[in-house]
């Protein structure tokens, strides 16, 4: 294959991406507009799953107590097994709260389930044996910060739409160097994969959402099969939105009202949250992982290698692909408030990213996928989906 074609074929490829795959470029897709309040406001219970989280937790816990929702918004927190006394910071950032919070202990993981869904499972259960059980299930992480009209905006919208789930992608933290070299391509890439127009429109199949903050219908949730349909997924939150999808319409969108504090302070930080799950994104496939890391170099790699080494038109197409890497790279840089100039930088970002996937790959043949604090989740036996 000559030059010249590869770099047609790179070419072509980003056209389809900027014209074709639901402009997931522009980032259009935000929660700034927030439909009206509802006649009634539904009771709403927040579940929290927390590992080892005493650095972040205080803050997200006020934050939810804190909430101006004109409702019943009850917190359950479910300390996973920690040892740093996570449950204790819950407590005392709980203290005075002028709503109910339950702090609850989880001891050791069911088999055949990972540990977040888990613990999801049994706060869920325990926001349902109240007295008055909740119409919403707020699943949010506990280093989730939330704006005081968090609550209200998720549900009016999901009230409005009559939506199964409504989730939003938590803006993260963008303050250190390994941030900000890797925290706006990460979102770009997952809406790439999953183009938020597409998992919004009723009449697509693509489905997924942002495991940080996920509004979900109760009676929606028990349709579906409940966490005990995809106890053992990995990547649970695209896959709790595909199950919700075949019952419902969903929504995913930006957002400036809820934001990680989680710091990743090095790009090593980065590099285990990303490979905790990648090859389990490819179902742990060796032919997949080929595929795809051929993909990305063509995609990603070959336009400005040829724009650098390459000459005649092989080298003007591949800087006309690099153009348009860079172009499609600026909405998602205005939306964390970066430089334009980082926009050239996606390429080298994406070969980062592609170590990423064979780390996690090799983590996996090393019996360590899916490492979380401690805990290695990917060769749990997944239920047929």
């Amino acid at each position: 294959m000559t030059f010249e074609v590869v770099a047609a074929i790179g070419l072509a490829v980003w056209l389809y991406l900027l014209t074709a795959r639901g402009a997931f470029w522009l980032c259009r897709e935000r929660d700034d507009a927030v439909p009206g309040a509802p006649p009634r406001w539904p009771r709403v219970a927040a579940v929290v799953p927390a590992r080892n989280e005493a650095e972040c937790i205080a803050e997200s816990i006020r934050s939810l107590v804190r909430q101006d929702y004109p409702g019943e918004l009850a917190i359950v927190v479910v300390d996973d097994d920690s040892d740093d006394g996570t449950a204790d910071v819950a407590r005392r950032a709980a203290a005075g709260a002028g709503r109910p919070v339950e702090v609850m202990t989880s001891r050791g993981v069911a088999p055949g389930w990972t540990g977040k869904l888990w613990a999801l499972h049994q706060g869920v259960a325990a926001a349902e044996a109240a007295p008055q059980p909740p119409d919403y299930l707020l699943l949010t992480d506990a280093d989730i910060v939330h704006a005081p009209d968090s609550v209200s905006a998720l549900v009016a919208r999901a009230e409005h739409s009559s939506l199964a789930l409504t989730s939003l992608m938590a803006k993260l933290r963008c303050d250190s160097f390994a941030e900000r070299s890797h925290v706006p391509a990460f979102v770009l890439f997952f809406q790439m994969l999953y183009p938020f127009a597409w998992v919004n429109a009723r009449d697509r199949a693509t489905a997924a959402a942002a495991g940080g903050c996920m509004l979900v219908r109760a009676s929606a949730l028990r349709r579906a099969g409940g966490f005990e349909s995809i106890r053992g997924a990995l990547i649970d939150d695209c896959s709790l939105a595909k199950r919700l999808k075949a019952v419902g319409p969903i929504w995913l969108g930006l957002t400036d009202r809820v934001c990680s504090i989680r710091r990743y302070d090095a790009p090593e930080d980065v590099m285990r949250m990303i490979s905790r799950s990648a090859y389990a994104q490819l179902n742990y496939s060796p032919l997949l992982l080929l595929a795809v890391t051929l993909g990305m170099a063509l995609t990603f790699l070959a336009g400005p290698m040829l724009a650098l080494f390459a000459a005649g038109p092989a080298r003007l197409l591949g800087a006309l692909t690099w153009a348009l890497m860079a172009l499609a790279f600026q909405p998602m840089l205005r939306f964390y408030r970066m430089s334009p100039l980082w926009g050239p930088a996606l390429p080298a970002i994406a070969a980062a990213y592609m170590v990423y996937t064979f780390e996690s790959a090799y983590r996996y043949a090393r019996g360590q996928g899916g490492a979380w604090k401690g805990r290695v989740q990917a060769n749990v036996s997944c239920p047929p989906r």
